[in-house]
């Protein structure tokens, strides 16, 4: 796993992820941009903080502000953007990608699989992140080897298996280069390379920059009453309460959103329900309005008490639009039905 395919498939992606912004924006980004690809990172970290003092939440100059501080070999620092895009726009993969390759060129590779997990958790059709991921097991399991044969050198099986993955690395790192030689870019900036094979997964559309005033979130409808359970299928009242939920979301409805979540949620990550509920309300509370619906709502039910909702989520806010499978495990609790588990992807 080399550090310039991963930056070169997150820059090939750049452009279609963050597809919505203003001209003067645009502008400012594609200044950084043309300096990085001329390789003088110094002064592309130093348009990108000017970008950012005037605009210091925009997801797409945060971006591209870790990708140069990793150009840079400013690891810390990049790590640091990076968790922080995590935090802030969860539902992108290409943060947590981009945290695999700083924690791979340290060989955390442990910590290099969780991050690529997450993107694949986050985008489960992200190709790339399936591919790297492969790449982190291949040298874990080359460490494992190693050990093994450090034990016991007359191990003949792990010299075997010890050589095939060495084998499969070599021919992998050989397969990476021949598209470099076809698009050739300087050696010190992998930015610029662009693997034609790659493809972007289920990017966000790109609009043009008067798109911007059509991307102000839609007015949501009121927030519709859980239905008694009694009243009509359970199929229909999981589909209804997974629209309230979105409707509290949309309407910024903290009390009601955080109402939708059973006593026994199982928060992301095992964290304590408390801390949960405070980053929850921390995000929703940001200033700006948000748009939140749901389509093509498909509901399985698992029993009396308990059914499974998957359907797609667009989000929309001023400087966001994303739109990634979802699934909820709902449970009936005191006449209502409620979120029990959430996670991305269907």
């Amino acid at each position: 796993m080399t550090l310039s395919r991963f930056l070169s498939v997150c820059s090939l992606v750049l452009a279609l992820v963050f597809g919505v912004f203003a001209s003067a924006h645009a502008d400012s980004i594609q200044d950084v941009n043309r300096l990085m690809k001329q390789g003088q990172h110094g002064q592309a970290l130093e348009q990108v903080d000017k970008h950012l003092a005037g605009k210091p939440k925009d997801a797409q100059g945060r971006f591209l502000k870790g990708l140069i501080l990793t150009e840079l070999n400013r690891s810390g620092e990049a790590i640091v953007v990076f968790q922080k895009l995590t935090e802030d726009y969860p539902e992108l993969p290409e943060p947590y990608n981009n945290l695999a390759v700083i924690y791979a060129q340290q060989k955390q590779y442990e910590k290099a699989k969780q991050a690529l997990e997450m993107a694949i958790r986050t985008h489960p059709a992200y190709a790339t992140a399936h591919e790297n991921l492969g790449d982190i097991y291949a040298r874990m399991a080359s460490q494992a080897y190693d050990k093994a044969l450090q034990i016991d050198s007359s191990n003949t099986s792990a010299q075997t298996k010890l050589s095939m993955i060495r084998d499969l690395v070599g021919n992998r790192n050989a397969a990476q280069a021949r598209p470099a030689q076809a698009a050739p870019a300087p050696e010190a900036k992998p930015v610029a390379a662009r693997p034609p094979e790659v493809k972007p997964a289920e990017p966000a559309p790109v609009e043009p920059p008067k798109a911007v005033e059509a991307a102000k979130p839609v007015e949501p409808k009121p927030e519709p009453k859980a239905a008694p359970l009694a009243v009509g299928s359970t199929s229909a009242d999981v589909a209804r309460a997974v629209q309230s939920w979105a409707a509290a979301w949309s309407k910024k409805d903290v009390k009601a959103y955080l109402g939708h979540y059973a006593r026994d949620f199982k928060t992301p990550g095992g964290e304590s329900r408390a801390k949960w509920e405070a980053d929850r309300t921390q995000r929703i509370d940001k200033p700006g309005a948000i748009s939140v619906t749901v389509d093509d709502v498909r509901i399985t039910p698992e029993g009396a008490d308990r059914a499974t909702a998957r359907f797609r989520q667009h989000y929309r806010s001023a400087t966001l639009k994303t739109a990634s499978g979802k699934a909820l495990v709902l449970v009936r609790q005191d006449g209502r039905w409620l979120i029990q588990q959430e996670r991305i992807g269907r």
